[in-house]
């Protein structure tokens, strides 16, 4: 949980107690991974919503756990995600100059260029969207038609334009996924879920 002293600890220990009380009914139908991904969120962004409009796809878990022991490759849609995620294996694209020219020159987010790009750099593994629609969209368009590689997909945009219906859409495809339903998402839900399953990659407390 990122803590690394006594009192760190101490209040860790606290939260999740906290956290577990307010969500255990919630989260009872769950696999031990899937509650454990779902109380690290709630943990990280104390609101205990989450436990009820966080989705997953039967094999999610064991996809995402496969992709990260095997290849380690995590893909994110903006800087701010990949930053928050431990270790040296996450990467964005969205700041490379040969992104923003496919954005200008198609006319599209430089969120969903970037995972273009990664798609013509032969990415595969862990695709994490914490805030672009438009990102989650392309990552399910490039999938379908066979130009992106992905082991699966957290997508957890943000915002009440188009996060939604992104988030539904990736719900409708064979993709294994994780989702939260409706606006709510963001960067320290994808952060944390993304941090969850690489502790349990290395069969670390989450």
């Amino acid at each position: 949980m990122g803590a690394s002293t006594g009192q760190g600890y101490e209040i860790a220990r606290k939260s999740r107690e906290i956290v577990r009380e307010l969500i255990g009914k919630d989260i009872a139908g769950l696999g031990e991974e899937e509650a454990a991904i779902v109380e690290r969120i709630v943990h990280s962004t104390a609101d205990p919503e989450y436990a009820r409009i966080t989705r997953f796809s039967s094999d999610f878990v064991q996809a995402a756990l496969g992709s990260l022991r095997e290849s380690g490759s995590i893909l994110t849609d903006i800087e701010m995600v990949r930053a928050g995620i431990t270790g040296d294996r996450a990467v964005s694209f969205i700041r490379r100059p040969e992104v923003a020219e496919i954005a200008a020159g198609r006319e599209i987010t430089r969120a969903a260029a970037a995972v273009e790009y990664a798609a013509e750099k032969g990415f595969r593994g862990l695709i994490v969207i914490g805030n672009a629609p438009t990102a989650l969209m392309k990552v399910i368009e490039l999938v379908e038609d066979g130009s992106l590689d992905a082991d699966a997909v957290i997508g957890v945009p943000v915002g009440f334009v188009g996060a939604a219906e992104s988030k539904e859409a990736l719900r409708r495809t064979e993709l294994p996924h994780m989702i939260t339903e409706g606006p709510k998402g963001g960067t320290p839900v994808a952060v944390a879920a993304a941090n969850a399953l690489i502790a349990l990659s290395e069969g670390r407390k989450v």
